[in-house]
């Protein structure tokens, strides 16, 4: 193995930041729009989001079983898998927009309390917008061999390509063409579909066949399945946890909105590891080679667990001047500053744990990554997430939901890890 941790996990980190730091921006522009345009954006987005987080699978799937290929000395074979995943995120993407188009009015009256003018703003918004749904999808699917052959360069120009046309045509298309929020989606349709042409043309370049092969489609679909359990009970344990805060005083509500965000945007962050392991484990194991496998996993390990410390220490030491940057209400700061202990201290287990995941998925684990997911999600987040409630534990309560969670999924991944059985888990038919 002949690239570093670093030089695997950095460009991973660039794609996965692209997309959050494109919707800050995006908010800032339709901010000074009006507040009901703002609530749009809130509103349609709440809906867009989660079903192409839900459908990220696109990426790791690919990812692990493109490296068992490449690892094993069969390029045509890893590419063939973004053949099929491609074919997935196509027919995955059009069935999201028929669905979203079908169920736009509703859901967002039923999101913004009413047929109001926020209703009215969001389901214009995401009309549009979930256009791009299939093409974000075969963006994802571009990513996951890509880094399946170890080929991190290409898809950071692809994605950076297509973010900076949407930057560009932003506040074009919001302010001088009139187009107003409809104006921001386009735009993002437009980005997301440079990103995927690119991508594609990557695919036809490799020079193999084009056609679709059901039964590797169904192989990822299995793989798909495990991945998209996962997330959706992690969308689910979080929602749980904001309706629990919702409940208590606007404080905590307003300083475990500003903690969940700094906990995602980090995530980003320590996930990259988790990208790097894919390939590294995927490839080691697809050549047969085991202690390469393991000798990958402890170096993810350690980087992920030295990154967590150094943002823990950081987040401690910047929390008296990145606190007042998101509220100047002194009862929202008091609020963070005791969430602040959680958010530091979770970060250096996750490090590993996000790590982890990626060693197990590079592996084809993935059905003991869903299991454990689930279980840890329906034992500590949940249970303590809905006991602060009548215990009376507010915010704290919640996060050390979240703390256990993780320390959860660290005892098992480790053990699992430990032994044997992942390293004989297969993702290639």
């Amino acid at each position: 193995m002949t690239r570093s941790v670093p030089a695997l996990a950095l460009p991973a980190l660039v794609v996965l930041a692209a997309e959050p730091l494109y919707l800050l921006v995006d908010t800032a522009v339709i901010g000074h729009l009006g507040t009901v345009e703002l609530g749009g954006l809130a509103v349609g987005g709440g809906l867009l989001a989660p079903v192409a987080g839900l459908l990220n699978f696109l990426a790791y799937g690919t990812t692990a079983r493109a490296a068992r290929r490449a690892g094993a000395g069969d390029r045509a074979g890893a590419v063939a898998e973004g053949v099929q995943a491609t074919w997935l995120a196509l027919g995955l993407g059009l069935l999201g927009v028929l669905g979203l188009q079908l169920a736009a009015g509703p859901l967002t009256r039923l999101l913004a309390g009413g047929d109001g003018p926020v209703a009215q703003a969001a389901e214009g918004w995401l009309r549009v917008a979930c256009l791009g749904l299939p093409l974000l999808l075969v963006a994802l699917a571009g990513n996951g061999w890509l880094r399946g052959v170890a080929e991190l360069g290409r898809p950071v120009r692809f994605v950076v390509a297509g973010s900076l046309v949407s930057l560009v045509l932003n506040p074009l298309l919001v302010y001088p063409a009139g187009l107003g929020l409809e104006g921001s989606a386009v735009a993002n349709v437009c980005g997301q579909a440079v990103s995927a042409v690119l991508f594609l043309a990557a695919l036809r370049r490799e020079g193999v066949p084009l056609r679709p092969r059901l039964p590797a489609v169904l192989a990822q679909l299995t793989i798909g399945r495990d991945l998209l359990l996962r997330a959706a009970v992690l969308q689910g344990a979080f929602a749980v946890a904001a309706a629990v805060v919702a409940r208590s005083s606007t404080a905590e509500l307003g300083a475990h909105q500003i903690a969940l965000q700094l906990w995602l945007f980090l995530a980003l962050v320590l996930d990259a590891y988790a990208v790097a392991a894919q390939t590294l484990v995927g490839q080691a194991l697809g050549a047969g080679r085991v202690a390469d496998a393991r000798a990958a996993a402890a170096r993810v390990v350690w980087w992920g667990l030295g990154t967590g410390v150094v943002v823990a220490v950081v987040l401690l030491l910047a929390r008296p001047v990145v606190a007042p940057l998101f509220t100047a209400d002194p009862a929202v700061l008091g609020q963070a500053a005791v969430v602040w202990w959680f958010l530091a201290f979770v970060q250096p287990l996750a490090g590993v744990v996000f790590a982890l995941d990626g060693v197990l998925m590079g592996a084809g684990d993935v059905g003991y990554l869903r299991t454990v997911t689930i279980g840890s999600a329906l034992v500590g987040f949940v249970p303590l997430s809905l006991l602060s409630v009548p215990l009376g534990w507010g915010l704290p309560g919640v996060w050390t939901g979240l703390t256990l969670f993780i320390a959860l999924r660290l005892v098992a991944v480790l053990a699992r890890v430990s032994g044997d059985r992942w390293t004989r888990a297969t993702v290639v038919r």
